[in-house]
């Protein structure tokens, strides 16, 4: 055992004021039934985070260090995989794992610009971005109520000869139909990413989520099952998207070292790259265009107290779940309530509802009750919230396709608002759908538009 020193003598004092000081300001507060608000989401922490971030920072050493290379291997333990790469958030782990895969460490599989990545047309925006900031074309697939994952069975038909890869989030912890997507995945030689900032934990057929893939993503945000106020995490089996991403993540440098570090490969000035000239230093060379995306060592030290939490967290959400699963089945006849994938065991990150139609009060009469009720929640509001009716995203989806059920309500805002109902190659329309059954276009979609959704994250 190591000799102790001052240092760590001083350094066990402050932290036993800092857990008297946790303890006192933000200790558990009585809740009050009516009076205390229930939070959408937020972060959960103790002492324990407040002591490692006071040693991280007395460190000195706040770019990535030894907090942040130890919770990536724990991470990766937990997650059995083979690598993890931190980064600043879960938008910028879908970044760069879709980055990854238009470097030449992919192969003749590499994504190229003008090449097709297929989605859905109902999800979080920095799941489709990174499809139009590599260049390549989303195809948005519908969901289904219920599970609020990818419809498969449209997922086949999405296939062209420009598709390259599946890029899919398990909505709200809920992991999509790993089967059905690998097989069309394995029949058409496509990539697949999970973004998985939503499930961490979550299991299908057994076996975490993000194992199945390519490359997974998670977010470390406070709404998350772990959090270190910003930050996230590419994950990967393969050795060459592991370097992909760190080349990615880290300005696209070529150099493999950590900060600090120098001459890891043994011939710093021993390269020859490109049409450099023989023996230019290997720390400034540039294989990928790329960002600064890292995180640092003071949310790696807020991370591994996480992590300690991590089982209890998942264990708590499940719970969570369960209660308010239970609790509202009564009024099934008007709600639609969340189900989980057949096959999965989510850690969920959300408890979506669904006003049916037909039901004796709508969505804002709901939301109207719970904000009463000092409930915080957060609103998706399906017939407002798709991709496709976003301001930033309308312009460039519509030069991709959009593959969706013709009573899907993600069409009926268009139709109201008086904009092309979709773009010219969609496969289905709303208008098409009316004159089928010889009903009016906006009567139909206003009678579409009566799907809302209302969801708040679990405590």
């Amino acid at each position: 055992m190591p000799e102790r020193t001052d240092r760590d003598t001083d350094l066990d004092a402050l932290k036993s004021e800092v857990r008297r000081f946790a303890d006192r300001h933000h200790g558990a507060k009585p809740f009050v039934p009516g009076d205390t608000t229930v939070p959408v989401s937020g972060k959960v922490f103790d002492h324990e985070e407040m002591e490692l971030l006071i040693e991280a920072a007395l460190d000195g050493w706040w770019t990535e260090g030894r907090f942040t290379q130890q919770v990536a291997k724990d991470l990766a333990g937990f997650l059995g995989t083979r690598d993890v790469m931190l980064c600043n958030s879960g938008s910028s782990a879908n970044l760069l794992a879709l980055s990854a895969l238009t470097s030449p460490l992919a192969g003749e599989r590499r994504l190229e610009p003008g090449d097709e990545v297929i989605g859905v047309a109902a999800g979080f925006p920095t799941t489709i971005a990174p499809t139009l900031q590599c260049g390549a074309v989303p195809v948005l697939l519908d969901i289904e109520l219920g599970t609020y994952n990818v419809d498969v069975r449209r997922l086949e038909e999405a296939v062209t000869p420009k598709s390259r890869a599946i890029m899919l989030a398990h909505t709200l912890g809920n992991p999509w139909n790993v089967d059905a997507v690998l097989g069309v995945a394995k029949k058409h030689d496509l990539w697949v990413i999970e973004d998985c900032c939503d499930a961490l934990g979550s299991t299908y057929k057994g076996k975490l989520v993000g194992s199945f893939g390519d490359l997974g993503t998670l977010s470390f945000y406070p709404a998350h099952h772990m959090t270190c106020g910003e930050g996230g995490a590419v994950f990967t089996r393969h050795a060459r998207f592991k370097r992909a991403v760190e080349s990615f993540r880290d300005w696209g440098r070529d150099c493999w070292c950590m900060p600090g570090k120098e001459n890891t490969c043994g011939k710093r000035f021993e390269w020859t790259l490109g049409e450099l000239p023989p023996g230019y230093d290997h720390k400034y060379i540039y294989s990928h265009i790329g960002y600064n995306l890292k995180t640092s060592d003071l949310q790696g030290a807020l991370l591994m107290a996480q992590m300690k939490k991590l089982p209890g967290f998942i264990a708590a959400r499940k719970a969570n779940w369960k209660y308010y699963r239970e609790a509202l089945a009564r009024w099934e006849e008007w709600l639609l309530l969340p189900e989980p994938t057949p096959g999965s065991d989510p850690s969920w990150f959300g408890f979506l509802i669904s006003v049916r139609d037909g039901a004796p009060w709508v969505r804002d009469a709901v939301q109207s009750v719970l904000d009463q009720s000092a409930a915080d929640l957060e609103l998706i509001v399906i017939d407002d919230g798709s991709v496709d009716a976003t301001p930033a995203l309308l312009g460039a989806v519509r030069d991709g396709r959009l593959l969706v059920e013709t009573d899907s309500p993600y069409l009926a805002p268009q139709a109201r608002r008086g904009r092309p109902n979709e773009p010219a190659n969609v496969v289905l329309t709303l208008e098409a759908l009316a004159k089928d059954r010889g009903v009016d276009a906006a009567d139909l979609g206003a009678q579409i538009s009566g799907n809302a959704a209302a969801a708040f994250s679990l405590p």
